[in-house]
């Protein structure tokens, strides 16, 4: 054993040299690590308080998901969504900086249509260029045309300024809006304390004879827990915003668990 004189007189230095220069050699065995199916990397506003809880309820195991956030006044307005463009690529580059995503996506329903989808795709490919991308309204269509469904209602916490931009863009790519509506919410903050029975309540009474199926729109609304219960009184499929994205992204990245407990589009797609 060495002598302190020859150690450092830090204790910890002493330590580690000591450990250094008597310890055996060790093996290390590497694996591919907890997350070895995929990785998943979301932007979300600065204020978002739902997504991140219902992204972990949904995310199958053995798929990594990693969350950055983008600067965002707790104002939900046309202008303040457009602001945000730039901050989602400089969000995107935080997402795991020294390693590669299989999928990034901006969780934003509003503000992808505010904003549109190639603005945000090239946000995202700036801050993290090798991942597949997508956004919140992206997925939520994809969840649409899987289904099958053309006429759509849609409930909404929005403005009417809000819903007039979503309703023209789901419109321009092929979605006849049967009816939507909105409770008129402002703030975020407000938006995540709506209970999940005034959800459903709702939800319920925007749907229309002629809907295919009813999406409830919003990353901060609690909608993943009233899916089931929707689906079996209006005897239609419901898809919601955390649900379509997390579905999206799964199977962007190649997964394709199903579920049961999260509608018809998890479990039959």
């Amino acid at each position: 054993m060495s002598s302190p004189e020859n150690c450092s007189q830090n204790g910890e230095e002493r330590i580690l040299l000591h450990t250094a220069r008597w310890s055996a050699p060790v093996k290390i065995e590497f694996d591919r690590g907890r997350h070895d199916r995929a990785k998943i990397g979301f932007v979300l506003l600065a204020m978002e308080q739902t997504i991140e809880d219902d992204m972990f309820r949904l995310c199958p195991p053995g798929v990594g998901i990693h969350f950055s956030r983008a600067p965002m006044t707790n104002r939900i307005s046309v202008a303040t969504l457009g602001a945000m463009a730039v901050g989602i690529g400089d969000a995107a580059t935080h997402l795991l900086p020294d390693e590669d995503l299989d999928v990034v996506c901006y969780a934003c329903t509003s503000g992808s249509v505010v904003i549109g989808e190639e603005r945000v795709f090239a946000e995202l490919k700036r801050g993290k260029p090798m991942a597949k991308t997508t956004c919140l309204i992206s997925s939520v269509m994809r969840a649409l045309e899987t289904l099958g469904a053309r006429r759509i209602a849609i409930a909404t916490p929005y403005l009417a300024e809000v819903n007039a931009i979503e309703k023209a863009y789901m419109a321009a790519r092929g979605f006849e809006i049967v009816n939507m509506q909105g409770l008129g919410i402002e703030n975020d903050a407000d938006m995540v304390k709506v209970a999940p029975r005034t959800i459903l309540e709702f939800a319920e009474s925007v749907d229309h004879p002629q809907a295919e199926a009813v999406f409830i729109s919003c990353g901060a609304l609690r909608s993943i827990d009233i899916i089931t219960e929707l689906e079996v009184r209006l005897g239609k499929p419901v898809i919601t915003s955390n649900q379509a994205m997390m579905w999206d992204c799964l199977r962007l990245a190649g997964v394709t668990d199903r579920r049961t407990d999260c509608g018809r589009l998890f479990q039959d797609h």
